[in-house]
Order: C-alpha cells, then sequence, then structure tokens
C-alpha cells in the first residue's frame, strides 16, 4: 500500500487556517494535559550555531497528535525574522509522516495564544489597559491575541526602535520610556530581545498582570529582582522555565504551571492587588497543538473542495 502524500503547507496556508479563537482553547487544553501528565516531552535541545551568533533547537512532543518543531533563533537578524521553524507530524499509531508546515507564524500566534490563556486565567476582569514593551511580532500577535480574553481600551507600547511606527500601524499609543507604557496599565507583555532588565517591578501598580515571553535563555533576563521575588509566579513549564528561563531561576518560587490553573489544581489570582506574573519559554506541545489544530483544517477544506 502506498503511503498517502504528505500535506506541505506554506506560512500562507497556515494564516488561512488558524484563528485565535480556535487556538486560545486549543492551547489551554495543551497546557493542561502537559500539566496533568499526560504529554511526553523532553525539554529542548539546543544547539548553539556560534559563528553566526544562533541557536537550533528541537522539540518533540506526543499529546495524542505526535510531533516535533525544528527551530532556529537569530536574535541578531535585521530586515528578516529572527525566529524560523517548520513543524513536522506524524500518524502516532503509525509513525507515518503526515505533514510538514511552516513553523514561524504558529510560533508567534501560539505564544500569544499561551499569553492568553495566562491572562484569561490570572488578569483582573476588568482589565483595560494594555502595555506592550517590544514592537516585532510577539507585540503584534500579543495586541491581536489578548483582545480575545480582555476588554481593552488602551494600549500603550515602548520599543528602542520602532514604537512610533508600531503605534501608527495599530492605532494604538507610543510611549517615551518603559516606565510611562507600564504606570498604571492593568496587563503588561514583555516582548522585547533584551538580556538585562527592562521592566521593574517598582513601576507596576497593585493587581497587574504581566506576561513574559523573551529572555529564554538561563543568563538572559527581562524582569528585574523586585518583580520576580514579589509576584506570583507562573510558568507553562516547570522543567522548562527553570532550566531555561533567568528570570525564574531569579524567583523565590513558582506558584504553578498555568496548566494547573486551567484545570482547577491550583488557584489562579487570589485577590484584587496582588501581581501576577506568566514567565513563557514556550513548550512543544503548543507547536504540536497548533499543528494539529492547522492540519484538521486543511483537511476539512480538502475535503469540502474534493465533494
Amino acid at each position: 500500500m502506498r503511503p498517502a502524500p504528505i500535506a506541505i503547507l506554506d506560512e500562507d496556508a497556515v494564516q488561512r487556517l488558524l484563528h485565535y479563537q480556535d487556538l486560545i482553547p486549543a492551547v489551554a487544553q495543551a497546557l493542561a494535559d502537559l500539566s496533568a501528565g499526560r504529554v511526553v516531552q523532553p525539554v529542548r535541545s539546543v544547539l548553539p550555531i556560534a559563528p553566526h551568533q544562533g541557536f537550533f533547537a528541537v522539540m518533540p512532543a506526543f499529546a495524542g497528535a505526535m510531533g516535533a518543531k525544528l527551530v532556529t533563533f537569530y536574535p541578531g537578524n535585521q530586515g528578516i525574522p529572527t525566529h524560523h521553524a517548520v513543524i513536522i507530524l506524524f500518524q502516532a499509531e503509525t509513525g507515518e509522516p503526515i505533514a510538514m508546515m511552516d513553523g514561524r507564524l504558529i510560533t508567534e500566534m501560539r505564544t500569544a495564544a499561551a499569553s492568553a490563556v495566562a491572562t484569561q486565567q490570572l488578569a483582573r476582569a476588568d482589565a483595560r489597559v494594555l502595555a506592550i514593551l517590544g514592537s516585532g511580532v510577539q507585540a503584534q500577535s500579543h495586541l491581536e491575541a489578548l483582545r480575545h480574553v480582555r476588554p481593552i481600551t488602551e494600549v500603550r507600547v515602548w520599543s528602542r526602535r520602532n514604537a512610533r511606527a508600531f503605534a501608527e500601524q495599530h492605532g494604538v499609543n507610543a510611549a517615551a520610556s518603559p516606565e510611562e507604557a507600564v504606570r498604571g496599565a492593568d496587563v503588561v507583555v514583555v516582548a522585547t530581545s533584551a538580556t538585562t532588565p527592562v521592566l521593574h517591578g517598582r513601576w507596576l501598580s497593585p493587581g497587574t498582570h504581566v506576561n513574559a515571553v523573551g529572555a529564554t535563555r538561563p543568563n538572559w533576563r527581562e524582569l528585574d529582582d523586585e518583580l520576580v521575588t514579589s509576584a506570583r509566579v507562573f510558568v507553562d513549564s516547570r522543567e522548562a522555565a527553570l532550566k531555561e528561563s533567568g528570570d525564574v531561576m531569579a524567583a523565590r518560587e513558582v506558584a504553578a504551571e498555568i496548566g494547573e490553573v486551567v484545570a482547577g489544581v491550583k488557584p489562579g489570582r487570589r485577590s484584587a492587588e496582588e501581581i501576577t506574573l506568566f514567565k513563557s519559554v514556550g513548550v512543544a506541545v503548543e507547536d504540536v497543538a497548533t499543528a494539529a489544530l492547522v492540519y484538521e483544517a486543511h483537511r476539512k477544506t480538502s475535503h469540502a473542495h474534493n465533494a
């Protein structure tokens, strides 16, 4: 019997098939499954590509769907994205490859979807003011994703280079400094390429929720000690965050994985005053669950066309 052809989906195809209203609940389920021990997933293996200041990582997972992301991270890239990736899906029952798809957009969207899950669970219900530090693809994806979970009415953005252009493009306000952006904000997103802290705990109002998605190396930081030791810290994966995140290593303790909060096993926000922090390093099950969602949508549209 000849194997079925492998579906090959480029970034445009992924973009047509993937939508936050489906992705946010799928990522919530994937993170709950991870925390409940229903996912087989080693910590990613990372190869430094020292001559070119890059990293190459391999991220496999089995969670009903089975697959792996191959991803590169070149923080110095100018004019092209810093992340590139492909995701390969296999039939779990037979091991046959069934799909290969562009993973750059999936990485961008699943990261924002995980922050949306955390914001849904941890931000105050009346959170309306959003501050974003950074103006790259993650700033854009978080702006879109977080609007699905909170009634955002004001957005401020700061970045070292492109805040004004980003603000004009998205109809939001550019701030002159990180402090100006976050003062009085209800939800803060830190999505920078910083390796030393850009967000300081003393700037935050009581009751703020922070999503931090940068600084995914043990010797990199984007948050200061005051923030990581005074906030209640939530992570996507304890195992991964304690190995990969300098910010989490500096924290006194991790309150819970966000999947435990989704499942109702651990409490989320306990008062209107506490500061909550979701530090995300990104885990393979998010990529595989997202790729499975894209593949399913592709199969449905293919069947509809062929019917």
